[in-house]
């Protein structure tokens, strides 16, 4: 049931009159009832409930609010659309259904990289967003409880700062590791393979294909998407999570009955800490390799190290940034030398 505040004036917009914290309670139910069938194993519950959070006004309340509140919102997609009034937003909710929607090509830009090259970046319209953000609220809980211990990018409740921390408590002391794998994904968002993700992310699979295969508009000409999740869509970050959560597992594998070995990640960048460089080459860096190869990716060579905390390396963060802004990525890169 929709909640309205008490007493607000009759000729408010509905918009205005919904209760914004009802709704999120709503919402953080299902979430928490979601979570709890995921620990458990009944993956049937955990769909049926996805369902029925997708589905709710609640959710689709919260949805239109955070793609019309960002700082995307008066970036529109192909078809020029903006939700920029109450009347526009409230009609939006309505429009948030599963049953005849197709979603649309991605407009791309290009913007510029601190190395001189360009980021690809897909615009969706803003209905797209929107649904986007309603699937992202079903497939978050999933993806919070299967994630990585040491995963700090793009998480509710984490950032770069505390990733920061983790680096400076595996590295800090003077018996911790010496040696760094400093490693860097090629191109991680364009080449996530979509079979991989159509296997394993669990959410409907109808929506997520539509996604990953709406293609994007270029010189007026429409081009596929065979491969990857597109730079500026609300639930591209999730897929990318997903798709890397298992690293830490694979590494420890690789790495049996010793000790010292650390993963922090944030987003597609990671290190890994190790008390050689011995172990970095010849068994956690062939473990990174077949980890990423199941899903598409692969280590870039030229920007991939084995480096002596003594001689210091950097570690790019990818600070605090609006998901479906449309606006590019901030970038920083954190200086640590022993």
């Amino acid at each position: 049931m929709t909640a309205i505040n008490a007493g607000a004036p009759s000729t408010c917009p509905p918009w205005n009159n919904i209760d914004a914290d009802a709704m999120q309670k709503q919402v953080t139910r299902l979430q928490m009832r979601i979570a709890k069938a995921v620990k458990e194993g009944k993956y049937g519950k955990v769909t049926a409930l996805q369902w029925i959070l997708t589905h709710s006004f609640a959710a689709k309340f919260l949805a239109v609010k955070r793609v019309t509140e960002n700082k995307g919102k008066k970036t529109p997609g192909i078809d020029g659309v903006r939700w920029l009034t109450p009347v526009a937003k409230y009609n939006a909710i309505l429009c948030l259904k599963r049953m005849g929607y197709k979603a649309q090509a991605l407009r791309r830009i290009y913007i510029p990289k601190s190395n001189g090259k360009k980021r690809p970046l897909g615009i969706p319209t803003m209905r797209d967003r929107a649904m986007q953000a309603l699937y992202a609220l079903a497939l978050n809980p999933v993806a919070e409880t299967l994630a990585d211990l040491n995963s700090y990018g793009f998480r509710p409740k984490r950032s770069a700062a505390d990733a920061i921390e983790q680096c400076f408590k595996v590295l800090a002391k003077k018996s911790s590791s010496k040696w760094v794998l400093e490693a860097d994904i090629k191109a991680c968002f364009d080449n996530i393979s979509h079979e991989w993700l159509m296997e394993h992310v669990l959410m409907d699979k109808t929506m997520l294909s539509q996604w990953l295969k709406s293609g994007y508009m270029e010189n007026d000409l429409l081009h596929a998407t065979v491969a990857g999740t597109p730079q500026g869509g609300n639930i591209s970050p999730i897929y990318a999570n997903i798709a890397l959560d298992g690293l830490e597992e694979a590494v420890r594998s690789a790495t049996k009955g010793l000790t010292k070995i650390h993963v922090v990640r944030y987003a597609d960048d990671f290190i890994v800490t190790a008390e050689s460089p011995d172990i970095l080459e010849n068994k956690v860096k062939p473990a990174v390799q077949s980890f990423l190869a199941e899903r598409g990716l692969s280590l870039s060579e030229e920007k991939t190290h084995i480096t002596h905390i003594n001689t210091g390396f950097d570690f790019l963060l990818r600070h605090e940034v609006t998901i479906g802004s449309c606006l590019p990525i901030q970038e920083k890169t954190i200086r640590f030398t022993g």
